[in-house]
């Protein structure tokens, strides 16, 4: 965490008793032996401008990195900071195909080669749509044997020489979708809005607890409300300030709306995440406008910050 961001959260802390800063830890303290958690990876969007990693989340289950929600810029670094581990992961989403959520997912999968993992890996990811791919031909751009840009990962397409093979499913509109579960989880998934970009916000289950990651979205769509109801964590994406106009308010909810979602959905903690400088700017307005529409515990994320329900 800099110095900057520390006195940034102090200071909200201080002026408003129901926001809370999440423990940032890189240790075995982050995921006890028992129990769920949530880690954040990266909290940053596109830009280099503060040290943080674009978005990438990990939920740990008993210990285990089970889940792995977008692999933007950073998030192979921090995985590793994490602890977090391939062969533990059951589930790998990307929410959509812009860098800051998915362009470290074939440096993820190089790591993962080292491994001695063996089974197949599930990864969720948007139908196509106009100019954006959707996972299946995303996969294909970046592993095929023959035209893909790193054509020698291919292996992870078919499960030759021993490679976990990759076992993809699109998600497109429509009701929520079951994409993985087993005794003790489940990962359900539905497209949310993003101006012309396909994306997918996830809703993970283990147990009694429930994270839903919202993705970067705008907002319009009321389906979400019921898909992200009385969720133990939600995660939402604080990109824009609140007079953001034309394409940042097509693609991104500003703080009110998110304040008026949260407000509806009534989780039990909202993270906020994926922020930006014109959002950090005048950080302590726009969690106040969030304020405005859900009373319950905020959390600000940073890298590697643990939050458990």
């Amino acid at each position: 965490m800099t110095i900057r961001s520390f006195i940034r959260v102090i200071a909200l802390f201080l002026l408003l008793p129901a926001v809370l800063a999440a423990c940032t830890r890189a240790d075995s303290s982050c995921y006890p032996s028992t129990g769920v958690a949530l880690q954040v990876l990266g909290s940053g969007g596109p830009v280099a401008d503060d040290g943080r990693a674009s978005s990438a989340y990990v939920v740990w289950v008993d210990g285990k990195s089970r889940v792995l929600i977008d692999a933007g810029g950073g998030a192979f670094l921090r995985f590793g900071q994490a602890g977090a581990s391939f062969e533990d992961l059951d589930f790998v989403g990307l929410s959509h195909f812009h860098t800051d959520h998915s362009t470290d997912f074939s440096a993820l999968l190089k790591s993962g080669s080292f491994s001695v993992r063996k089974r197949p890996l599930p990864v969720a990811g948007p139908d196509e749509d106009g100019v954006f791919p959707g996972l299946k031909d995303f996969l294909q751009a970046t592993l095929n044997r023959d035209t893909g840009a790193y054509a020698y990962l291919s292996a992870f397409l078919d499960g030759t020489a021993g490679t976990p093979m990759l076992t993809p499913r699109e998600v497109g509109n429509g009701p929520p979708a079951l994409l993985w579960s087993s005794d003790d989880l489940t990962v359900e998934a539905m497209q949310v809005p993003h101006g012309i970009v396909p994306a997918v916000a996830f809703r993970v289950r283990a147990g009694d607890v429930t994270i839903v990651f919202a993705s970067d979205q705008n907002g319009s769509d009321p389906a979400f409300i019921d898909f992200a109801s009385e969720a133990s964590i939600l995660v939402m994406h604080m990109v824009v300030p609140e007079d953001v106009e034309g394409v940042g308010r097509r693609l991104h909810a500003p703080p009110s709306v998110i304040g008026e979602l949260a407000g509806k959905a009534r989780p039990d903690i909202l993270v906020l995440s994926h922020f930006m400088e014109r959002s950090l700017r005048d950080l302590d307005g726009n969690v106040a406008l969030v304020r405005k529409g859900y009373a319950g515990d905020v959390v600000l994320a940073e890298d590697l910050a643990c939050v458990t329900p």
